[in-house]
């Protein structure tokens, strides 16, 4: 008999789901059948496999060890190894956290870093918390082949700002449902050419290009080529004017829907690109910025995020906002741009 003691890291999680993480080579008739047979329980209860686990709970495993290995693959090791090579001497700068608490991290992510891998050998922003998280023993080697820490938003590699993460499942399910259900509100800045004077609602279809990474923008479906249409998907931007000169403004966004290269493409379809946006942007602009201030990214940054009305654990978190200062080279640009008169 084999017994596993939930940690605070692994609540959160049905009791199946933790069963399938913990012998992933086990069929999940092969649970049900030792839930039904009581060979598999959950403090000394029956379960039918659907139970919400808490931190405490024991899960007791009437099964002979080497059922207990062979369902578990021997790839523990495997897995932990793996983990720890692609997260040694890997962790978070203390400057980019901008909150933390035993379930989830809100991190300043700068220009030039991945969310997540784009190929095997890259270093993520995934990696850097799996990294944080095991310097500060948020999780434990044992729990990182049960539940992974990871980011739950995606940001380009060349936009700056908040990232959301969760330590524990019941962070990392707090988090996706956020984002999911687009409850939380996430605020940009971005500094682009011309002056805007007034705030404005665009709504409008984007279509993206996989072969090309770009997205395409009309505000009505018809101005699609008729075989595009059906995978063309709704979009809703907000923005208002922080502060502007005739050369550029510095808006505020909310990004309503979260479509790849959305608020790029969309300000570039009115003729207010973002500077120093190689793809979407002007590259007459662009190359000015480059030389009198120095920008070589787009000057696109998460600034804020503001959670709703949280109910039950995470009522703590209700209405509270989170904010990432700008980064040297927007604030660069904005000085070039005579935009000064704006305060965080």
């Amino acid at each position: 008999m084999r017994q596993l003691q939930i940690q605070a890291a692994e609540e959160g999680q049905r009791l199946d789901k933790y069963l399938s993480r913990y012998m992933p080579e086990a069929p999940k008739s092969f649970f049900y059948k030792m839930l039904r047979k009581k060979n598999i329980t959950c403090n000394k209860k029956k379960c039918d496999g659907s139970e919400k686990l808490c931190a405490g709970d024991c899960i007791e495993l009437f099964l002979a060890e080497d059922t207990i290995e062979k369902f578990r693959g021997n790839t523990d090791e495997k897995k932990a190894s793996s983990i720890q090579t692609q997260t040694q001497n890997v962790s978070l700068s203390p400057k980019s956290i901008i909150y933390e608490d035993d379930d989830i991290l809100l991190i300043n992510k700068a220009a030039g870093e991945l969310s997540q891998k784009a190929s095997p050998k890259d270093v993520s922003m995934v990696e850097k918390v799996i990294g944080y998280a095991l310097s500060t023993q948020k999780v434990t080697n044992e729990q990182l082949l049960v539940c992974r820490p990871s980011v739950c938003n995606r940001l380009d590699r060349n936009t700056s700002g908040l990232i959301a993460a969760g330590f524990s499942i019941r962070g990392l399910q707090f988090l996706s449902e956020q984002f999911r259900t687009r409850d939380l509100h996430k605020y940009y800045m971005a500094l682009v050419a011309g002056c805007v004077t007034r705030q404005q609602k665009l709504k409008g279809y984007l279509y993206k290009d996989e072969k090309t990474n770009k997205v395409e923008v009309h505000e009505t479906l018809e101005e699609f080529p008729e075989h595009l249409k059906k995978d063309a998907l709704a979009i809703e931007t907000v923005y208002e004017p922080v502060a502007a000169t005739k050369q550029a403004t510095l808006l505020k966004v909310l990004l309503v829907t979260g479509r790849s290269h959305q608020i790029r493409a969309h300000l570039s379809s009115i003729n207010h690109p973002i500077i120093g946006d190689s793809k979407y942007g002007d590259s007459s602009i662009n190359e000015q910025f480059r030389k009198k201030a120095g920008t070589k990214r787009q000057l696109l940054h998460a600034y804020e995020m503001v959670f709703p009305v949280c109910e039950g654990h995470f009522s703590y978190l209700s209405q509270k906002s989170f904010q990432a200062p700008l980064p040297n080279d927007f604030l660069k640009a904005m000085e070039y741009a005579k935009i000064h008169d704006w305060k965080e």
